[in-house]
């Protein structure tokens, strides 16, 4: 797949007409609010059948055709706007795919074998419907190597609507984790329905995850958390509370997501992680902790000091590292997930923790802030797709921050207020992936289900080969 953004004139014609594809295909891709009305600036996901490359320094179409095994006019004619000879590292171009034409004789374990690749993977690269009935002189794309990856999704939808959404993108998820039990100060947990959450992961194969907490939107929890982790009696007892729900429901996993946790816990919070990895290992399930975005080791604050990121590393089987919310509803717009805030964290957990345990988080939402922002004011969130429908109402023009990595808009309502909405394209998510591959981790983790965004599924599936458990 390709990413093209919208000039003046497109149209979905001319984009079918120009990438030698339908109108009806990218309209499916893309599920395009209103497919009559393209925004300049709008990033369309354009189904084909090349491979995005990096430019990295030193590389020529020339050096790029011997590692993809395509020829250097083929890469030309796939990126007609591209100089070859002022090649800026950093910068995507596409790599044609791989065809071959069957010989007499040959079958697709035969070819498959030949390319390392698998008789599955080229059924669904070339939609065969019958695949014994290849036959000499057909031409097979054939699938290039993807990096295998583990996701994750948080749903804190009611029961019923996180079972839709997980019944809607399960494909491309390892683990799902509905949000949350809350723990209680005596150390069990409120009940929470999830009944229909964990019937859809069970029939898309994702793996559940109990997800435990202590804060809410009204309430910090600094307090609920001293009271647990600060109590050994306390905290045999809530883990004794974890199994029990992790059996009666058939959870495979446990994510602890303390937030706000008092500095001076720091150490019955790490107590707390070791304890629960000892209980746990013995019954067969693995732990994983949700960490606040720190840049350095003496990053400190309520959010950062108690998250101990050696430590965590160390205890548990992987950790989600909650790259988001720089720009959170309660202070000015700003990009949601800024890649060069994401790149600084990533950089500084891997000082401490193995790539093979961090898990990215990406979220996947959209936020509308009035202008000028004042204080007390808070954000509107919807999704991706609402922000599109949003620009397309107000035929505003989409801007993409290069720093960022992120797309946003403005525009003025009935009233004559002012908005400004950052949200994620394909661009955006693209930038994400990109770097997951870079520091070669373990996972992405989104946070959270019930925000439409085709892009990202269309794009994550491109990328990367899901790894299911």
């Amino acid at each position: 797949m390709r990413i093209h953004v919208v000039q003046q004139g497109d149209t979905i014609w001319k984009l079918a007409s120009i990438y030698h594809t339908s109108m009806i295909a990218i309209n499916q891709l893309n599920q395009l609010p209103n497919p009559q009305e393209l925004l300049i600036g709008q990033a369309i996901v354009i189904p084909d059948t090349t491979t995005p490359h990096i430019i990295q320094p030193g590389e020529t179409f020339w050096s790029l055709a011997g590692t993809y095994g395509v020829s250097v006019q083929a890469i030309q004619q796939a990126n007609p706007t591209v100089n070859p000879y002022r090649l800026i590292p950093g910068t995507t171009i596409y790599i044609p795919a791989r065809l071959y034409m069957v010989q007499p004789g040959e079958t697709l374990s035969i070819i498959a074998a030949y390319y390392g690749t698998t008789i599955e993977s080229i059924v669904k690269q070339n939609g065969l419907l019958h695949p014994d009935n290849i036959y000499p002189g057909m031409m097979l794309i054939i699938p290039r190597p993807k990096p295998s990856i583990e996701v994750n999704a948080y749903s804190y939808q009611p029961d019923a609507d996180g079972a839709a959404s997980v019944n809607a993108v399960g494909n491309w998820l390892t683990y799902f984790a509905p949000f949350s039990y809350m723990i209680k100060e005596d150390g069990t947990l409120k009940p929470f329905e999830d009944a229909l959450m964990l019937n859809a992961a069970k029939s898309q194969q994702a793996v559940p995850m109990l997800s435990i907490s202590n804060f809410s939107s009204g309430n910090t929890g600094s307090e609920l958390a001293h009271t647990i982790l600060s109590n050994q009696v306390l905290r045999e007892k809530l883990i004794d509370c974890c199994l029990q729900v992790m059996e009666e429901k058939g959870y495979r996993g446990l994510n602890i997501d303390f937030e706000n946790v008092l500095p001076e816990d720091r150490k019955n919070y790490n107590a707390f992680l070791e304890l629960a990895v000892n209980r746990l290992h013995e019954k067969g399930y693995f732990v994983s902790s949700a960490l606040a975005p720190k840049a350095s080791a003496e990053q400190e604050g309520l959010l950062y000091t108690a998250h101990d990121y050696e430590a965590h590393g160390r205890i548990v089987d992987f950790v989600i590292l909650m790259t988001y919310e720089w720009g959170w509803r309660g202070g000015p717009p700003q990009a949601i997930s800024p890649i060069y805030q994401i790149r600084r964290v990533v950089e500084y957990a891997l000082t401490v923790i193995p790539p093979e345990k961090i898990f990215l988080g990406f979220q996947i939402y959209a936020r509308d802030w009035k202008i000028p922002h004042t204080q007390g004011n808070i954000a509107e969130t919807f999704s991706p797709q609402e922000a599109i429908r949003r620009a397309v109402r107000y035929k505003a023009e989409i801007f993409y921050d290069e720093t960022a990595q992120s797309p946003f808009f403005r525009y003025t309502d009935e009233i004559g207020q002012a908005h400004e909405v950052w949200f994620e394209d394909a661009r955006s998510a693209a930038a994400k992936f990109q770097l997951a591959i870079q520091y070669n981790l373990r996972g992405i983790s989104y946070w959270a289900l019930g925000y439409p965004f085709p892009q990202n599924w269309a794009l994550l599936n491109d990328y990367f080969d899901i790894i299911k458990r």
